[in-house]
């Protein structure tokens, strides 16, 4: 059977997740990847040496279905539910991209001048991961939580710094993609 595969539209995407949030708040319970990472490094003795690791992960193993959930979720968007078309992106991106270095742009989301193993495995990929890492796990711990942490469970219990929170991630973003960005490709 051939079939184009669009993204479910807002009015299905949006009340699953509303639901979810709903059961999540009904029985006490908090989402976002930061905290399975908590977790998972509690899980694997970094309660021993590092304060904030030492915590009860049995009362949060529940949490890593979330982890779970991605790994299987994705798998099957890739594998069953990809539509191998062009990304639409605006001429105008296209042109800024290709000024950039980037030959194939708007013909896959993962771009090998970025994601291929030569470029990941090369002293630039290696910083970037490396000090992108770690300034990504210490917005999450200075922020108290993750981009996803915040803008789905803090803004549905309408927390204030989960507010705040948000309005930052898109402001990094915008000066990451914008002013940082360009100077590293």
């Amino acid at each position: 059977m051939d079939y184009i595969l669009e993204p479910w539209p807002w009015y299905v995407s949006g009340p699953l997740i509303a639901i979810v949030m709903f059961l999540l708040l009904y029985f006490g319970r908090t989402f976002g990847m930061s905290s399975n990472l908590r977790t998972l490094c509690s899980m694997g003795g970094a309660g021993k040496r590092v304060a904030f690791f030492d915590f009860d992960w049995k009362a949060h193993r529940w949490n890593l279905t979330v982890v779970l959930g991605a790994i299987v979720g994705g798998f099957i968007a890739h594998h069953l539910l990809s539509n191998p078309t062009d990304i639409a992106l605006s001429q105008q991106s296209i042109t800024a991209l290709n000024e950039l270095g980037f030959k194939n742009a708007g013909k896959s989301l993962l771009p090998d001048e970025l994601f291929s193993w030569e470029n990941i495995f090369s002293i630039k990929g290696m910083l970037i991961l490396i000090i992108g890492g770690f300034l990504v796990g210490f917005g999450t711990r200075y922020a108290g939580g993750c981009t996803s942490g915040h803008a789905i469970t803090g803004l549905s219990s309408l927390q204030l710094p989960s507010l705040v929170a948000v309005i930052g991630f898109f402001i990094g973003g915008l000066i990451m993609i914008h002013l940082i960005f360009p100077i590293l490709f």
